[in-house]
C-alpha cells in the first residue's frame, strides 16, 4: 500500500509533504465551517477538480464549499493529476486548502468518499481504506432520501481511448492542457475588458460534431450499465459536461467539473437532485458566485438541456 504513495511523492519534489494536514489555520477553518451561510445539502457531488494543474479553480471551490456543508461529499475521480504533476510539479497554497477543506470536511463528521479516477488512478492502490477519515472506494451506492438508489463512478471505465490506447489519452490530454491555457489567456484580456468569464474548450466541445457523439455514447453505456446493475440512476464525472436527464428510464447524472464549468451535483433533505453552476469571477482562482440550477425531483424526466445554461457563453 505504502507504494502508491511514495509514487506520488516522487511526482515532484514536495510530494505529500505539500499536503500538510496539520497546517496552520486548521481551526479557524473549522470555525468558518461552523458559520456556512449558504444552503446545507443532504449530498454533494463533484468531480474533475485536477488538482495540480493552473487550471484548477481551487479559489471557486473553496468558497462553494465554504457556503454548503453537507452530510455526505463524494469525491467522484480526478481529484488530483497525477498526470500532470509527473511532467511537472505545480503545487499552490490554494490546492492544499482544498485538500485542508476536505479533510475537515470528513473531521466534522461529513461522510466523505473518494472514488478515484483515471488522472489519480494511483489512489486505487487504497481502495477499501480511509486516508484522514476519507473512504477510498473503486465505486459506490448512493441511496436518496426518497429511496434512490445511485451507482457512483468516475466513468473512465466506459471511456475506449483510456482502456485501449492511453498513449492517445496522453497525447488529448496535452492538447487540452493546450486549449486550457489558451483558455486562461483569452480570459485574463476578457476580463480586462469587464466581459464575463467564457469556456473556449466548452464551446469547441459543443461545435465538434464527433466530440457530441462521444459524449452521447458515453451517456447512453453509463446509463445502460447502471439498469442492468439494478440501479435507478449512476452519478459520473470524467467528460467534463455536466448534465441530468433520463435516458430509458435511468437517470444519468453528471457532475461536471472544476476547471471549465464549475459545476456540481447536489441533493437535498428531500431526495431532490440539483445540479448546479457556481458561478466565480474571472478566470481560475478568483472571487466568490452564486448558484445556476437545474433540478431532477425524481417525479419526471429532466429534459434534456444543452450546457450553454450550465456555462458562460
Amino acid at each position: 500500500m505504502r507504494s502508491a504513495f511514495d509514487a506520488f511523492s516522487s511526482l515532484g519534489g514536495a510530494g505529500f509533504g505539500a499536503l500538510n494536514t496539520d497546517a496552520p489555520g486548521d481551526e479557524a477553518g473549522d470555525e468558518a465551517e461552523d458559520h456556512a451561510t449558504g444552503r446545507r445539502f443532504r449530498t454533494i457531488f463533484i468531480s474533475d477538480l485536477h488538482l495540480g494543474t493552473p487550471g484548477c479553480q481551487a479559489v471557486a471551490l473553496l468558497d462553494f464549499l465554504k457556503a454548503h456543508p453537507s452530510d455526505n461529499l463524494y469525491l467522484v475521480g480526478d481529484i488530483v493529476d497525477g498526470w500532470q504533476l509527473r511532467r511537472k510539479w505545480y503545487w499552490p497554497q490554494s490546492h492544499n486548502d482544498v485538500v485542508q477543506k476536505l479533510l475537515r470536511r470528513a473531521r466534522k463528521g461529513c461522510r466523505v468518499v473518494f472514488v478515484p479516477g483515471n488522472h489519480d488512478e494511483f489512489a486505487r492502490e487504497f481502495i477499501g481504506h480511509e486516508f484522514g477519515g476519507i473512504e477510498v472506494m473503486d465505486e459506490a451506492v448512493h441511496t436518496t432520501a426518497d429511496g434512490r438508489r445511485l451507482w457512483v463512478i468516475h466513468g473512465d471505465y466506459f471511456d475506449g481511448v483510456i482502456q485501449c490506447a492511453k498513449w492517445l489519452a496522453y497525447l488529448g490530454d496535452n492538447l487540452y492542457e493546450f486549449t486550457l491555457k489558451l483558455n486562461r489567456y483569452l480570459n485574463h484580456w476578457r476580463g480586462r475588458m469587464g466581459l464575463p468569464y467564457w469556456s473556449l474548450s466548452a464551446y469547441l466541445k459543443h461545435k465538434v460534431k464527433k466530440a457530441l457523439n462521444y459524449v452521447t455514447d458515453f451517456e447512453v453505456a453509463v446509463a445502460t450499465e447502471a439498469h442492468k446493475r439494478g440501479h435507478h440512476g449512476v452519478v459520473c464525472g470524467h467528460i467534463h459536461r455536466a448534465e441530468m436527464r433520463e435516458i430509458n428510464g435511468t437517470l444519468y447524472c453528471n457532475d461536471g467539473d472544476w476547471v471549465e464549468s464549475r459545476t456540481a451535483l447536489v441533493e437535498h433533505f428531500d431526495g431532490r437532485l440539483e445540479l448546479i453552476h457556481w458561478a466565480a469571477g474571472q478566470g481560475s482562482d478568483h472571487g466568490t458566485g452564486h448558484l445556476n440550477q437545474n433540478n431532477h425531483d425524481g417525479r419526471k424526466s429532466a429534459e434534456r438541456g444543452h450546457m450553454e445554461s450550465m456555462v458562460n457563453a
